[in-house]
């Protein structure tokens, strides 16, 4: 197959954009590495691409997954290795996302525990098999109280999520890019496009989903959407609300530029956000001499 293309960086700094270009100029299909853009109706806080700004450009592993639903790194891997390999010959692959475990499960030699693998719980209490179950389900709805639906949920968590075979070997020719800017410019960004998130209905999009009593691991996880639920809680104000989003997310991308540097070659683009056509030229170029 041909080489693969990985398009990655912190929230805001232009990956959809250059996605979009280098789609067009190599051919190539989208593939989604964003954990939370993979469920419906998560779209103003996930920035999610529209139908209009796809282009006519064939998009995969977006919208896959209703809220209620689990998804995990085991299940991305399945998915995004079909179409991998069964991609027309002359489309290249570009993926594209800032979910880095997704990325490298999707391309490295990653294996998981076999889906029907049995763990031996009888040695933890309810108590101690509910904090566990929280800790891959924040908003789990068992009774405590139901040992065996916890049991089989825990099991079902742990095989769907444990890595056993974690070698750092690459599955498939990749070129990696990499967005970056410096830190007080891309903070600026971020909090930026919170704002803008909120001017464009962030507010309603939660509101519609809190109203419905969903509590699902995407919603009390994802940035932008667990903190709303603490506001329509009455645990925070809503200018506290919006503050905390700001916040998480400058933390979550500070902590995807660590994960980045220390799990993959990247090469690494400082964008131009006054000309960005400047940094995809550059970037096309990269790509041409190392296809």
């Amino acid at each position: 197959m041909n080489k693969v293309i990985v398009i990655t960086g912190p929230t805001g700094i232009g990956k959809t954009r250059l996605s979009i270009t280098i789609a067009k100029h190599f051919n190539g299909e989208i593939i989604n590495a964003d954990s939370m853009q993979i469920y419906k109706g998560l779209d103003i806080g996930t920035a999610k691409i529209s139908e209009s700004e796809k282009e006519g450009i064939p998009h995969h592993l977006f919208d896959i997954r209703e809220i209620e639903d689990d998804y995990s790194v085991y299940d991305y891997q399945r998915d995004g290795r079909l179409i991998l390999d069964n991609l027309n010959t002359k489309k290249i692959p570009i993926i594209v996302g800032g979910t880095g475990l997704y990325i490298k499960a999707l391309l490295y030699n990653y294996s998981f525990n076999k889906e029907n693998q049995k763990y031996d719980f009888s040695h933890l209490t309810n108590e101690q098999l509910y904090d566990e179950l929280k800790k891959y389900n924040n908003g789990i709805d068992i009774h405590i109280n139901n040992r065996q639906r916890l049991e089989r949920y825990l099991n079902k968590y742990m095989n769907n999520n444990t890595i056993v075979n974690d070698r750092d070997e690459l599955l498939y020719d990749t070129i990696f890019i990499g967005l970056t800017t410096d830190r007080d410019t891309l903070y600026n960004i971020i909090n930026k496009r919170v704002d803008k998130m909120i001017a464009n209905g962030l507010i309603d999009e939660v509101k519609a989903i809190y109203d419905r009593g969903i509590r699902s691991k995407s919603i009390m996880t994802g940035i932008g959407y667990k903190e709303l639920y603490q506001y329509f809680d009455g645990e925070i104000s809503l200018e506290d609300a919006i503050s905390i989003i700001k916040q998480n997310s400058r933390r979550y991308a500070k902590r995807q530029y660590t994960w980045f540097n220390h799990q993959m070659k990247i090469k690494w683009f400082d964008v131009k956000l006054n000309n960005f056509e400047e940094t995809e030229a550059e970037i096309i170029s990269y790509i041409e001499k190392n296809l």
